[in-house]
């Protein structure tokens, strides 16, 4: 360990760029004077491209699951009817905080590693007429699954029923554009897509759900959404505002529209995600989801025999790559491989020699000799075609 470089392969926190951590060495600023506002509304301006919205996009001082709660409070009347998608422990997380708001929780249940489709949506909607929302992730970050959400988004907005839709490990990383998509709430947090600690949360409602928010009477006085919409458009926070996590923000997001913008994020994301698919295929090891893949992690099924609790350990300790594993059923049997935010190629290449070398201290094989460079061959194929179109297999 002693001569390698640390890599943070997790699917958040993620590394974070220097000039993001400069920006957070800075002295402290007062978040009620000239100098903190200037920041914030110009943060606010980039926020709302990331977001594709003309909506303001509310930076709350809490984690992503804060966000997910503001926005039950926020939309949801006690005794009101929820669609949620429950395909892994995030979409398991929106049943609890809907049961706790005392929702009537309708969920839909699916394998992990697999997308909810449309049509199963739409059954729940047409056996449930009363329903007033629908709760589900643009990807699940226990599994790496990538959900259908604007193909959701066009059966909920032609119905009085919202789609609130956690983009933790998606705004940033893969196309979620709300406006265009029909999302009425879509939130994230701080700590994966846009490269800064982890500490704040995002969060943004359509013209329709601020409708809805803006008549349900206050039920958390600490996540009072018009209330933040109101001092945002002055340039403050309702409460103290977190000052250093806003000001790393602003650099963060300067940095990607200095650099080409979203479009140049999306192509190298989906670049990264080839390279790494291909590299894990080259080792013979099963991709946990096999059709409908995010963009910024990658769940990587064990062998059985592969002892995965050893196989992270090897990871950190003999290459200094630090891996996230599986949750709930799949612990010890999963291997989340994160590449967003701050990774490039050069991490991801690490990254999978340090798969490969964990996999074979920890009672699995692989006589693959070729893997990195297949693995290289296929970002730069990925580089040259529209972010999310299939490339061939490059393995000879």
């Amino acid at each position: 360990m002693l001569f390698n470089k640390p890599r943070l392969l997790t699917p958040g926190p993620t590394p974070l760029p220097e000039r993001v951590r400069l920006a957070l060495a800075a002295d402290m600023i007062h978040h009620r004077k000239p100098a903190f506002k200037k920041i914030l509304l110009e943060t606010e301006e980039m926020l709302q491209k990331l977001f594709g919205t003309s909506q303001p996009v509310l930076p709350l001082s809490c984690s992503g699951t804060g966000a997910m709660t503001a926005a039950v409070h926020g939309l949801f009347a006690p005794g009101e009817k929820v669609i949620v998608v429950n395909g892994g422990k995030f979409g398991e997380r929106w049943s609890q905080i809907a049961a706790v708001r005392g929702l009537k929780v309708v969920e839909i249940d699916v394998a992990w590693g697999q997308a909810v489709t449309p049509a199963e949506v739409e059954q729940a909607l047409r056996e449930h007429p009363d329903t007033r929302g629908v709760l589900m992730q643009v990807c699940e970050t226990s599994t790496a699954t990538q959900h259908p959400v604007e193909a959701v988004a066009r059966l909920t907005r032609t119905r009085d029923v919202l789609l609130v839709a956690d983009g933790i490990s998606a705004v940033g990383i893969s196309p979620c554009p709300m406006d265009e998509w029909g999302i009425d709430c879509l939130l994230t947090g701080s700590q994966k897509g846009l490269m800064v600690p982890p500490g704040m949360a995002l969060l943004a409602l359509s013209a329709r759900a601020w409708e809805r928010a803006e008549k349900m009477p206050v039920s958390c006085f600490y996540f009072n959404l018009a209330g933040e919409r109101d001092n945002l458009l002055k340039g403050q926070g309702l409460f103290t505002s977190p000052v250093n996590l806003i000001t790393g923000l602003h650099e963060s997001l300067s940095m990607i529209f200095e650099n080409g913008g979203m479009e140049a994020v999306y192509r190298k994301q989906w670049a990264l995600t080839c390279m790494v698919r291909t590299g894990a295929a080259c080792l013979d090891l099963p991709l946990f989801a096999p059709t409908h893949y995010a963009w910024g992690v990658t769940s990587i099924a064990l062998p059985s025999g592969v002892d995965g609790s050893k196989l992270l350990k090897v990871a950190a300790d003999e290459c200094g790559v630090i891996f996230a594993g599986g949750q709930d059923q799949y612990k010890g049997r999963m291997v989340r491989f994160g590449h967003m935010g701050w990774v490039d190629w050069a991490d991801v290449l690490a990254g999978l020699h340090a798969l490969a070398f964990a996999l074979r201290a920890s009672g699995g094989f692989s006589a693959s000799r070729d893997f990195l460079e297949t693995a290289l061959a296929a970002y730069h194929r990925a580089l040259d075609v529209e972010p999310g179109r299939v490339i061939p297999d490059v393995r000879s």
